[in-house]
């Protein structure tokens, strides 16, 4: 929590206090259903919690601004996003359905009526949306292809609709074929924590740069 309230100094007392609950909420519903592993849970406001809010380091999402977190897990990047952007409406999904009841009770545990989640797989989502956030959970061609149809071509944030995805490691054969549509940010710039040295924001749009 320290490191939440020291890289995002501005947060309100409603924001803190509910940012200051998701320990005691992950570690409650992670003992019924596993969705952080057991070594994770121990870190989890710098392994999940600050991880997801990396995306604030790049974008500051105006109000009103639609994003669809594909294959959120147990709410990661989402559910610490939406208490940041209490003015974003965020749409969580994932195809385990166990996963998704986790994301139903945070949200509802912290009053997140921002956030609506359904356990279903994303090439049923036909909506569109300003941006999509994904957190690793598959190479990124095939994320892309399951997801390209949703990016709304309009957008009124201070970058472009498209998608911004979490990504650890060496992934330059992933991502070859759309260089020219990608920028790399590093999380290292952002936090200086030693678990980002290796994490990374892809951000990716139709457009060329």
């Amino acid at each position: 929590m320290e490191q939440i309230i020291k890289y995002f100094p501005n947060l309100d007392q409603q924001q803190l206090d509910k940012f200051a609950r998701l320990e005691e909420l992950y570690n409650y519903w992670n003992e019924k259903i596993n969705v952080v592993s057991r070594k994770d849970i121990e870190h989890l406001y710098t392994h999940h919690v600050l991880h997801s809010l990396a995306i604030a380091k790049l974008v500051d999402f105006k109000p009103n601004t639609q994003i669809f977190d594909v294959g959120t897990g147990g709410g990661f990047p989402g559910i610490p996003l939406a208490i940041m952007f209490p003015e974003v409406n965020f749409f969580l999904i994932d195809s385990t359905a166990k996963k998704i009841k986790v994301v139903d009770e945070v949200k509802n545990s912290l009053d997140l009526k921002n956030v609506t989640s359904q356990a279903v797989r994303s090439d049923s989502i036909k909506t569109k949306f300003d941006f999509i956030l994904g957190r690793a959970i598959t190479n990124f061609p095939k994320f892309l292809a399951s997801v390209n149809k949703n990016i709304k071509k309009e957008g009124f944030n201070d970058i472009q609709n498209g998608i911004i995805y979490l990504k650890g490691g060496d992934f330059d054969e992933e991502i070859k074929n759309f260089r020219k549509k990608i920028k790399i940010h590093e999380i290292s710039d952002f936090f200086d924590n030693p678990f980002f040295e290796t994490k990374k924001i892809v951000y990716y749009r139709n457009k060329e740069f």
